[in-house]
């Protein structure tokens, strides 16, 4: 039997720090048209790795509280956090048993880590820790592979590397994390999504990749290396140029718990 994908993202801290993309802030300018993220709000970022999307939100004005199972990545939120100039409560939890009170958040967030949680459990979790009239947002920024991009030619090479990931030819889109909430009793559900590119040079995506779950996070060093090189390779025979724009995705959505 194969064994499953186990990624330990305190591995990449620093590559995870350093190379990946945080969300953009046009996504915290749309959540606030649904009533998320709003200035003055109490808002939990559950799975907030390097704090990417919490640190999003305390520049809007909101108290943030962000958990994450890997202190070192937290290590990283923080140096992230003094730079940016945005105060934060980091956490080490998990987004099934926070351990934090009830009732205390209007707004309880998962930016890029929906699929590593048991959604039945987060789900209750999260109705704790909402006030009345309280929003959930699930939020996803996804590289998309399209049919002779880098993105392709990376997945390609990640997938030789380490054939159990299967996370590659994604789509940025996610409606049964819909049914997760619907499952779970949330209402007024709204989705939205929108496409941008991002630049990298050809140094920080390698450096990126190697931050992913497929490569730094689940394989050996010697593994890592190796594929850095290859994949080095790879860009300055088939993408050469000193900025690589690569096409994602931000997708969202946000829901209403009624108490």
């Amino acid at each position: 039997m194969t064994k499953p994908l186990a990624p330990d993202f305190g591995l990449t801290a620093d590559d995870y720090g350093r190379h990946r993309a945080g969300f953009p802030p046009e996504l915290v300018t749309r959540l606030a048209a649904h009533g998320a993220g709003l200035p003055g709000q109490d808002i939990l970022d559950v799975g907030t790795g390097t704090g990417s999307l919490a640190r999003l939100l305390a520049l809007a004005g909101a108290k943030v509280t962000g958990i994450d199972p890997a202190r070192e990545l937290l290590v990283q939120a923080r140096e992230l956090d003094r730079a940016a100039g945005v105060e934060i409560d980091h956490q080490v939890g998990t987004a099934e048993d926070t351990g934090l009170p009830d009732g205390s958040f209007d707004v309880v967030c998962a930016g890029q880590c929906w699929h590593w949680f048991d959604a039945p459990k987060a789900t209750a979790e999260i109705r704790r820790l909402l006030r009345p009239g309280g929003h959930v947002v699930i939020a996803h920024f996804d590289w998309l592979p399209l049919p002779g991009n880098l993105v392709a030619a990376t997945e390609q090479l990640i997938t030789a590397y380490n054939p159990v990931w299967t996370m590659g030819g994604g789509t940025g889109l996610y409606p049964r994390w819909l049914t997760d909430l619907a499952t779970a009793g949330f209402t007024g559900l709204e989705t939205f999504s929108f496409d941008l590119d991002v630049p990298y040079t050809p140094q920080a995506w390698t450096g990126r990749i190697r931050a992913s779950a497929g490569v730094g996070a689940s394989l050996p060093d010697d593994e890592v290396a190796r594929f850095s090189d290859e994949l080095t390779r790879v860009i300055d025979e088939r993408f050469p140029g000193d900025i690589l724009h690569l096409p994602h995705r931000t997708w969202a959505v946000v829901a209403r718990s009624d108490g």
